[in-house]
């Protein structure tokens, strides 16, 4: 079987992945909180796990394979938007509007990550359909001595707990010195954090031992995870910015409150995002939600490949120039690979993304694979002609174990390549051309190649000859009326 390893936050060292159950392998990952539209770093994490769980599937079988990831639907942004909405006039109950904006959210998300190729989780549950498991969790870790109520609060014992702070490598005091900590007159201690607060007539909130209320943040995740995937499971995952204090809080809960469990004994943790070499900010005028860029014309097959470029554990950087290379290439492959079916990965895809998922080096091997398949393309060219060499049963395997190595990593799915009806249709135009060049140059008709070459480079068409065939790509000059006259 092959041989997974991952770079474990826990211990700070690459590690070979070995399930508690290979035939029960659970992976949970922190979703998004359902306020607003998936900005383009949040579409990172789900991408980078949609691959972990395409390989863990792919060495242990779909049927094998668990994934959970969470909708928080009870946060403070949350009541902020349906607190606007009723100031703006609309007569129905907070919880209404609540529901309301959190199944709209829900629905803008699903959409857009589905643009993006992720896979759907195994389960996604909703923090408010799991309250009942969370107030009993938060009677345990009191009962327990981990957790005490104030004034309507409940607050965690931050130091019941000795290993606080081995996730992040900081030690309490350390913490307290250099974090700002929400100081509040019934904390036994400034890094206590809240398990369950009080809500008042305005706001959301369940009926709980303390009075009504609502809970914590870190709370939620402890408790969905416990329920469907229990005391003890293989990998949590998300993004760096939640390291601390999120993932450090939900350890110290959970294994305070089950103590028999190991809670995740993998961490994986994606580095951040930027945009042109710059943190994304509104401020800066380069911060962009997903469905920005889709309905920008950026492929969302384009968006994935600019992610899978850089290894998740390193800062990525979006570029424009990036987006348009990977919306290229992803033209090429899918001209040649998309008329079979998907075969077996290449082992050196597998293998790149069992290193860790290292995305940049299966792509590089993806690269290879389909240079491959294009010096077999003009060696059959050569033995039985320009029309017959694509029905050729070594050449469509070969294309079907490319395709099948890219269907790994979530790229040339069906469905994803529809891009837009006027780019298909100069795309079209431009591979005619190409293959009416070629065969005049073929007959020695010199003049219409050059006039075909000339007319598109008047139109703004790149095109370079490789012993490969002819690439070409839109010019930032590119010209669809001078294209259609030539």
């Amino acid at each position: 079987m092959t041989t997974i390893r991952l770079t474990n936050t826990r211990t700070r060292r690459k590690e070979v992945f070995t399930p508690i159950d290979p035939k029960n392998v659970r992976l949970y990952v922190c979703g998004p909180t359902v306020y607003d539209r998936a900005h383009l770093g949040n579409g990172r994490p789900v991408v980078v796990f949609d691959v972990l769980f395409r390989l863990l599937r792919h060495v242990y079988g779909p049927e094998h394979v668990t994934y959970v990831r969470n909708f928080t639907d009870v946060d403070d942004k949350i009541n902020a938007a349906a607190q606007a909405r009723k100031a703006a006039g609309d007569p129905r109950s907070l919880e209404e509007l609540i529901r309301e904006r959190t199944d709209e959210t829900i629905g803008w998300y699903h959409t857009d990550m589905d643009a993006l190729g992720a896979l759907r989780p195994t389960k996604e549950p909703r923090a408010t359909e799991w309250i009942g498991a969370m107030i009993a969790m938060i009677e345990d870790l009191i009962a327990k001595g981990h957790a005490y109520e104030r004034e309507g609060h409940v607050l965690f014992r931050v130091r019941s707990y000795k290993e606080y702070g081995a996730l992040s490598g900081r030690s309490v005091d350390d913490m307290i010195a250099g974090a700002r900590v929400e100081v509040a007159p019934f904390k036994e201690d400034p890094m206590d954090f809240v398990l369950w607060k009080p809500s008042d007539a305005e706001l959301p909130g369940w009926d709980s031992p303390w009075g009504r209320g609502r809970p914590g943040w870190h709370i939620e995740c402890s408790a969905m995870s416990h329920e469907l995937l229990g005391a003890s499971f293989d990998i949590h995952a998300g993004g760096i910015d939640l390291q601390f204090p999120h993932h450090e809080n939900e350890i110290a809960q959970s294994r305070c409150a089950h103590p028999e469990g190991s809670f995740a004994n993998y961490w994986l943790h994606n580095e951040m995002l930027q945009v042109e070499g710059k943190k994304m900010s509104k401020s800066l005028g380069n911060f962009f939600t997903v469905r920005d860029l889709l309905d920008q014309g950026y492929p969302g097959e384009v968006i994935r490949m600019v992610y899978l470029g850089t290894h998740y554990g390193k800062p990525m950087d979006w570029t424009d120039d990036k987006a348009r290379q990977a919306k290229q290439e992803l033209r090429r492959w899918r001209k040649y690979a998309l008329d079979v079916e998907a075969g077996e990965p290449h082992p050196e895809v597998v293998d790149a993304l069992s290193d860790d998922l290292n995305t940049h080096q299966a792509l590089t091997e993806l690269r290879v694979i389909f240079t491959r398949l294009m010096t077999l393309k003009v060696d059959l060219e050569q033995q039985c002609g320009a029309v017959h060499w694509a029905s050729r049963d070594d050449y469509r395997s070969a294309a079907a174990r490319f395709l099948g190595s890219c269907r790994l990593l979530g790229l040339l799915q069906d469905g994803m390549g529809h891009w837009s009806d006027i780019e298909a249709q100069n795309s079209e135009r431009i591979e005619q051309l190409l293959l009416e060049r070629a065969a005049a140059r073929k007959a020695r008709d010199f003049a219409r190649s050059d006039a075909v070459r000339d007319g598109l480079v008047a139109a703004g068409v790149v095109v370079k000859d490789t012993p490969q065939g002819a690439e070409w790509e839109f010019g930032t000059d590119f010209d669809a009326a001078k294209l259609w006259s030539i």
